[in-house]
């Protein structure tokens, strides 16, 4: 049995919007775009065509893509009470030699985005935290290691 996709819940809904976009919106786009490099006359030439094609190709993929991950799908509860870092936790981390702290949420690779503070269990960092608690320092093993020291655990600020 394959392994389940772990979402937030906010990361399963922003699928679920992204895939009825898909569905109800982006697929009558390229339906009509179709149409209309069709009304153009001959397709073996025809640029346009060949651009609209390869659109619908796109758009289905990614909803397929979409409803298998969803299917697969195991939804993590933000993790606020908890005194160890987990997924759905939220982290305030010290680096040390920086001397300067961020905040991270560990969420599932899928929705990991690093610039919205979300980051993957499996990226360097989230694994040398997981399972971490207040006042642990960690040495990430990276290209060039370096060292966190858990600040807090809990909801965002």
């Amino acid at each position: 049995m394959a392994e389940k996709t772990k979402l937030t819940k906010a990361g399963y809904k922003k699928l679920e919007e992204e895939l009825r976009y898909l569905i109800d919106v982006a697929r009558d786009e390229v339906k009509r775009e179709l149409a209309e490099a069709r009304a153009q006359g001959d397709l073996s030439e025809n640029a346009d065509y060949d651009a609209a094609r390869g659109k619908q190709a796109e758009v289905e993929a990614r909803i397929k893509e979409i409803e298998a991950t969803l299917n697969n799908a195991e939804i993590i509860e933000e993790n606020s009470k908890s005194n160890k870092v987990g997924l759905g936790s939220t982290v305030t981390v010290k680096f040390i030699e920086m001397n300067k702290e961020a905040e991270y949420m560990i969420v599932g690779s899928i929705e990991s985005n690093p610039f919205e503070g979300k980051i993957s269990s499996s990226c360097a960092l989230g694994e040398a935290i997981l399972g971490k608690v207040v006042g642990d320092i960690v040495e990430v093993k990276a290209i060039k290691p370096y060292k966190v020291q858990i600040i807090s655990i809990g909801s965002k600020k």
